[in-house]
């Protein structure tokens, strides 16, 4: 059935690919966190763990969102680990790094994310997608205050 939301499809198109990169960092980052929340070794280790769960399972809640709001706008959304890998900017984590290499990784993916979502916020505003605005909105605003409470755990 043809979608009439009162976006044109070449804008839904262009913003849900978008979307797809978002999608892709986003899950990215929830398979690193989860690995580190189940790795984390050393003196912070309670801490970190426990940090970690809340912010993979914020993640988890999110990548559902962003994959809806796809599908809202008449896409597929990607799923697959090949397809991941190809839209996604952060790299997957190698081994097991010391506590505070997760720490910066994490940042430093909580960061990418805040990117990927800032490029897409023109073609949705273009497009007049306030529904994508939003989710853009809700996302930057927790990826830079989880950057700045992971950079905090790495001050002297």
């Amino acid at each position: 059935m043809k979608i009439d939301i009162g976006i044109p499809e070449k804008q839904r198109v262009k913003v849900a690919e978008g979307l797809s990169h978002l999608l892709a960092d986003s899950y990215t980052l929830y398979l690193k966190t989860h690995k580190f929340h189940w790795n984390v070794t050393g003196p912070m280790f309670q801490t970190l763990h426990l940090m970690f769960e809340t912010q993979y399972t914020e993640l988890s809640t999110a990548v559902d969102l962003i994959a809806e709001r796809i599908r809202a706008l008449g896409s597929f959304a990607p799923g697959s680990y090949a397809e991941f890998g190809k839209l996604s900017s952060i790299k997957e984590a190698e081994g097991v790094p010391k506590a505070e290499d997760m720490i910066r990784q994490l940042v430093e993916g909580q960061e990418a994310v805040v990117r990927t979502a800032r490029k897409i916020f023109p073609v949705a505003e273009k497009a007049g997608d306030e529904a994508t605005a939003d989710l853009l909105t809700q996302r930057i605003q927790l990826h830079e205050k989880t950057a700045w409470m992971l950079r905090s755990l790495l001050e002297k």
